[in-house]
């Protein structure tokens, strides 16, 4: 219901609705995060590269700390993630673009999705 309010408000603001990519190759993602920041309200993650298949996740959600590791796997983005000394386990991800916004979309793309931005 939230989304479908969202899309009308968005509608009638003027502003055009977002338009996703899919990336779906290792050296693109590697290339679209090295150097950034992800954001989202209360959340503040940078996801290094050690290689273009793998590196770590660090930063804080919601006042506390959030560590973790990445690879890239068959098209999707891997993570194991901590946060504040819950385990929030492993889950392979979709990811989407559009400009400075990238999509995380959870268990291969069939599940609940969060957006960030790109600084």
């Amino acid at each position: 219901m939230r989304v479908f309010l969202l899309s009308i408000v968005l509608s009638l603001s003027g502003m055009p609705a977002l338009a996703f990519e899919r990336v779906s190759d290792s050296q693109e993602f590697a290339q679209l995060i090295e150097g950034r920041v992800l954001t989202r309200f209360g959340i503040r993650l940078e996801v290094s590269t050690e290689s273009a298949e793998a590196g770590l996740i660090a930063g804080r959600g919601f006042g506390y700390p959030v560590t973790g590791a990445w690879r890239w796997e068959a098209g999707f983005f891997c993570r194991d993630l901590d946060w504040g000394g819950s385990d929030l386990g492993y889950n392979c991800q979709a990811v989407l673009r559009d400009g400075a916004t990238v999509r995380f979309v959870s268990d291969r793309g069939a599940g609940d999705h969060a957006d960030f931005r790109l600084r």
